[in-house]
């Protein structure tokens, strides 16, 4: 077996790179969350929470707003949320940005029974996060930045996802919503975001203690050699409370009871490609997903040459479209003839794509990993599509199972008796890897 020190995170980043980001985003308080108001009262709590992710410039937005307004419609108490640090949510809308700039944000609400929220990373630094953040800055001042540059450069990748999964377990927790609807960021981001309570879980269990440890005997002998600030112990304190509100979290995101993704697509070759792939990741992540949305398909017939080309070739990756995501339903968007702005024509949008159908309830679930024993052999049976064998690399450490695929690395907590065995043989079965384990290890 190959020794492995931690799990790699998105881009091939070593976990340790995201040690460096989590002091910084510690310091969120449970203050700017919403409390529940009294027509709260008496109603009837549905929790769900749906994804749509993709490649950047799909449709995302317009769909998780289309959604948000049919649930609300349906009576749901909903809210839709921007993932993506360049927010488009209030311009799908067609809000005036004052508007979301005034509610520093906050939840706003655009509709009967729906709200809609876009993260303002810097007023949450500003109102939250103001120790860990002046620490930052300190270090970053220290190395000859000026104040400015710090404190911009102090704000790191993740502090919005973070952010953002701290609103969501708080309101969860709360049950402020019936359904949150969450509007991603592009592929890349959207991994990196539901694999952070993991990473943030491995980090926890096997540095942070030993770290903290070793800051508080090194601190003071360091203030007298060098300049360098060391984090107080109040920083790394920050880091356990954002663990302790962080709670739970991964086990919702990973609930197919709860928690559906549903991939938006082109039809279009390199489009889809990016939609296999962000199948395989969400999967390997063992997040649900329960639909694929195919947006911006030319209506037919057309009358000119060029709009029947584009058809035609549409046509043949909607084939293909079908034979790559069966047996997940696939909902279709037709191109429009102007943008989609503003509530009534997002509902128009809405009701044509899903027509009759419930938007909230689950098309299709499927768990993404299981134990079990088959002709006496104990295996792990993974669902994994769109995946070759010598994609996928194996490990074992200790009582982890570590599955690695290009840049994405995966680490499942084997239950106590697979800790003790030995994986022997590894095999795909149409769309599932099957891991079979075998001897003891001595």
């Amino acid at each position: 077996m190959h020794s492995e020190l931690a799990p790699t995170g998105i881009l091939g980043l070593n976990i340790l790179n995201y040690v460096w980001h989590w002091p910084t985003i510690s310091l969120l308080h449970s203050s700017i969350f919403p409390k529940r108001n009294e027509r709260d009262r008496g109603r009837k709590i549905l929790l769900r929470v749906i994804l749509y992710a993709g490649k950047g410039g799909v449709g995302k937005t317009c769909v998780a707003g289309a959604t948000g307004i049919i649930s609300a419609r349906r009576g749901l108490k909903t809210l839709v949320m921007s993932l993506d640090p360049a927010h488009s949510l209030s311009d799908a809308f067609d809000l005036d940005l004052s508007l979301m700039d005034k509610n520093r944000g906050q939840p706003i609400e655009v509709g009967q029974g729906l709200w809609i929220q876009e993260l303002d990373v810097h007023e949450e630094i500003g109102n939250y996060w103001g120790e860990v953040h002046r620490y930052i800055t300190l270090l970053l001042n220290t190395s000859g930045i000026d104040d400015v540059l710090a404190e911009e450069l102090a704000v790191f990748p993740g502090m919005e996802e973070l952010s953002a999964l701290l609103y969501i377990n708080k309101y969860v927790n709360e049950k402020r919503y019936d359904l949150i609807i969450l509007d991603c960021a592009p592929t890349a981001e959207s991994i990196r975001f539901i694999s952070m309570p993991t990473a943030l879980e491995w980090y926890m269990k096997k540095i942070f203690r030993l770290e903290r440890r070793i800051f508080g005997v090194v601190r003071p002998v360091a203030r007298r050699m060098v300049d360098i600030p060391l984090p107080e112990d109040q920083y790394f304190a920050n880091i356990e409370s954002l663990y302790t509100r962080l709670k739970g979290v991964d086990k919702l995101l990973t609930d197919p009871g709860v928690t559906s993704v549903r991939l938006v697509s082109n039809p279009e070759k390199m489009v889809l490609r990016e939609t296999q792939r962000a199948f395989m990741f969400f999967s390997l992540h063992q997040t649900s997903i329960d639909a694929i949305i195919i947006n911006r398909i030319f209506p037919s017939p057309v009358d000119d040459s060029y709009s029947k080309i584009w058809g035609r070739d549409q046509q043949k990756y909607m084939e293909l479209a079908q034979t790559f995501f069966y047996p997940l339903p696939i909902f279709k968007a037709p191109l429009y003839d102007s943008e989609i702005l503003g509530y009534e024509k997002l509902l128009t949008f809405g009701e044509n794509l899903y027509r009759e159908e419930d938007p909230t309830q689950i098309f299709f679930k499927q768990k993404p990993y299981q134990f079990a024993r088959i002709g006496g052999q104990s295996v792990v049976k993974l669902h994994l599509p769109f995946v070759t064998k010598k994609e996928i690399d194996l490990r074992k450490i200790g009582d982890e199972l570590i599955i690695k695929i290009g840049n994405f690395k995966k680490n499942i907590v084997l239950p106590r008796a697979y800790a003790v065995l030995e994986p022997s043989r590894a095999r795909l079965e149409e769309d599932h890897l099957v891991i079979e384990f075998g001897g003891s290890i001595e």
